[in-house]
């Protein structure tokens, strides 16, 4: 029976409920616990799980718990109304659990998130979204659930990071003529930035991936809020290109606060870049690769290990070519996995 048909059924004895601050520590460690199974370590942690639940971002965020008749958490499902038209989402089952005991708990949390996908439709007033969930490369027991829920694998993303040397990566080469790169304005850096800034950015970023996989059209008041729920948001992470004068690219990164690892050796946090991009009139200039020196530059006088990024396994405008020339290389893949939901009912994305 599909998941329509048959309905959200919780397993006997279960009990699911809306999470909250006294459930925070239980979803962190379950969601390290199915990275560390899915992918080979944990990297979740306690203060982005309490940012989508309970902190900034749970005004965009749907949520359910649920817990075994001995009260211990099994599943977490995570509905994320990105923007109109797009919702992610996440189903976390207790990675320790045989598939007879896995299977109808995912099987529940995906009609769930079918339910509270419904419910950021009528509160948005849609007919329509896509649900977008994911799962890592190596993860087939994720896969197969998504699989039956009626998603379609339809992209990978190459997840890479390069080492940062604290010495060598400080010095950059000149710009080419007529390039210019600075950090938002901020009135004596500090307090909101200048919007006239931040809509440059936006736009110089919703032109730049017009021509990309899935694209579509976020509001600039989507995106910097969306942003700024990140625990890891600095305003002086993001830059804007301009050539001869014209805004012309724009890279947004966040910070990672790196745990001690589990050799008890602590580690430094590192960059992670969100957005980079580059208006089409622009390409060629060597923006992109400016950005991308810009922030290495920023990590190194911070102190940090690392930056990190994500890209599109195909890429349309070869971007993988230019990491890899820079330094970087890819750490793991994860995968997109695609339905379409309607007010009426949900079917697997077409093509």
């Amino acid at each position: 029976m599909t998941a329509d048909e048959a309905g959200a059924v919780l397993p006997a004895g279960h009990t699911a409920y809306t999470p909250g601050v006294d459930d925070l520590a239980d979803l962190a460690r379950l969601l390290r616990r199915h990275e560390q199974e899915a992918r080979g370590w944990p990297g979740a942690d306690s203060e982005t799980v309490a940012a989508e639940v309970t902190g900034r971002g749970a005004t965009t965020h749907l949520h359910e718990a649920v817990r075994d008749p001995d009260g211990v958490l099994r599943a977490w499902i995570n509905c994320h109304d990105r923007a109109a038209g797009r919702i992610l989402v996440g189903v976390t089952v207790d990675p320790d659990l045989p598939d007879a005991q896995a299977d109808p708990l995912a099987a529940y949390g995906f009609a769930r998130a079918e339910d509270l996908g419904r419910e950021v439709l009528d509160r948005r007033g849609l007919e329509r979204t896509q649900l977008d969930s994911g799962a890592f490369a190596d993860d087939h027991r994720q896969q197969r659930w998504l699989r039956t829920a009626g998603y379609r694998h339809v992209r990978d993303w190459w997840q890479m990071v390069r080492p940062v040397d604290r010495a060598s990566d400080l010095e950059q080469p000149p710009l080419r003529e007529g390039v210019e790169i600075h950090r938002v304005r901020r009135d004596e850096g500090v307090g909101m930035p200048d919007e006239a800034d931040l809509h440059a950015v936006h736009d110089v970023l919703e032109h730049s991936f017009a021509d990309h996989f899935n694209s579509y059209r976020e509001t600039f008041e989507e995106f910097v809020g969306r942003l700024r729920e990140d625990p890891g948001h600095r305003w002086d992470h993001w830059w804007l290109a301009t050539v001869d004068g014209q805004p012309a690219g724009a890279l947004v990164a966040t910070t990672v606060t790196t745990r001690v690892g589990d050799d008890g050796v602590a580690r430094p946090d590192s960059s992670y870049v969100e957005y980079i991009g580059v208006h089409r009139r622009a390409r060629g200039r060597g923006v992109a690769k400016a950005l991308l020196r810009t922030v290495i530059a920023d990590a190194a006088a911070r102190g940090r290990g690392s930056v990190g990024l994500e890209v599109d396994a195909d890429s349309p405008t070869g971007a993988h070519g230019l990491y890899l020339s820079m330094g970087w290389r890819t750490r793991y893949t994860t995968q997109s996995w695609h339905r379409a939901l309607s007010v009426a009912g949900s079917a697997p994305v077409a093509g």
